[in-house]
């Protein structure tokens, strides 16, 4: 008896049943291939390897990469992503903490123009200005010198010369030039301000950078301008507003124009001249020094042009 063969098809029976369980088993949750063979060969059933697969997953720590089994889940939140790149030492966290912090203090001051501003402090409020402009000029470079530069860091500069540049200089402009000029006047030039500086802002992020020049003129100095021209200009005029709005336009525009850097090419001799006129003339001066600085963009670009049309018939 012990020699007579099973009954056909019941071997097969019991393994179509087992084979209908497993999909079952699977239809409820994925069973990971290589965690179900080693629980097999450790003598471990399939449904206990399903009961492992779904215990609860530890939450990974801020700034690791998302694990294997959570990477093809739909449904799985995202993770954050390290704010700063590289290893994070305590030295550089500092660094990187400083160099963000010269730029909210630039929010902050900006955020602070604007309600001095419209609280009738508008001197006080375009010397904020200047601050901020003195913080957005310290962020960048200490970053690059402690080696801390993030693309997080880019874009909150970015956000913070909007908040100072885009928006608090033209609301203390406004309020500047208030009751001398029409509304809808110093309205669209201000207006247009802001508009422009977003359209800088945004193609400024998306362009190669030039070592040599700007295209078109940066919002940091078209900030500098406007709050020197409310703490310097006394008597504003119809052409204060034209030249707001020609400003604004300068800086969408695709002229070239000199960094600070280029200004040691200058003749040493000229270098008195405009240190004496703003000690005697200071509004004369500077108004003069703005319209230069304006007009050599497209007296830049007219030379470029001919020189590469003349290598070009050359």
């Amino acid at each position: 008896m012990s020699d007579t063969p099973r009954p056909a098809g019941r071997g097969l029976s019991r393994f179509r049943r087992s084979g209908s369980l497993a999909r079952r088993l699977v239809a409820i949750r994925p069973i990971h291939p290589i965690r179900t063979l080693r629980q097999r060969r450790s003598g471990t059933s399939v449904l206990e390897a399903v009961d492992l697969s779904m215990a609860p997953v530890s939450p990974a720590p801020i700034g690791a990469a998302p694990s294997p089994e959570l990477a093809d889940d739909p449904d799985a939140p995202p993770s954050p992503i390290a704010l700063l790149p590289g290893v994070a030492t305590p030295r550089r966290r500092f660094f990187f903490a400083l160099a963000n912090a010269c730029t909210v203090t630039s929010i902050l001051l900006g955020m602070s123009a604007i309600m001095l501003a419209i609280g009738g402090h508008v001197d006080v409020a375009a010397g904020l200005l200047l601050g901020c402009i003195v913080a957005d000029a310290l962020d960048g470079p200490l970053a690059r010198k402690f080696g801390v530069a993030s693309p997080f860091g880019a874009q909150m500069d970015s956000l913070a010369d909007m908040c100072s540049f885009g928006i608090a200089a033209p609301v203390v402009v406004f309020q500047w030039l208030r009751g001398d000029l029409p509304v809808w006047l110093i309205g669209g030039a201000c207006g247009l301000v802001a508009v422009c500086a977003a359209i800088r802002l945004a193609r400024f992020n998306v362009s190669p950078k030039d070592g040599r020049y700007f295209s078109g003129v940066p919002t940091t100095l078209a900030a500098t301008v406007l709050a020197l021209a409310t703490l310097l200009v006394e008597n504003p005029h119809f052409e204060v507003a034209a030249g707001i709005a020609v400003l604004a336009l300068m800086m969408v525009s695709g002229f070239p124009y000199a960094k600070l850097a280029q200004l040691r090419r200058v003749p040493a001799w000229l270098w008195p001249l405009p240190a004496i006129g703003v000690v005697l003339y200071p509004e004369a001066t500077f108004l003069a020094l703005v319209s230069v600085y304006l007009v050599s963009g497209p007296v830049l670009w007219a030379v470029h042009r001919r020189n590469k049309q003349r290598a070009a018939v050359a």
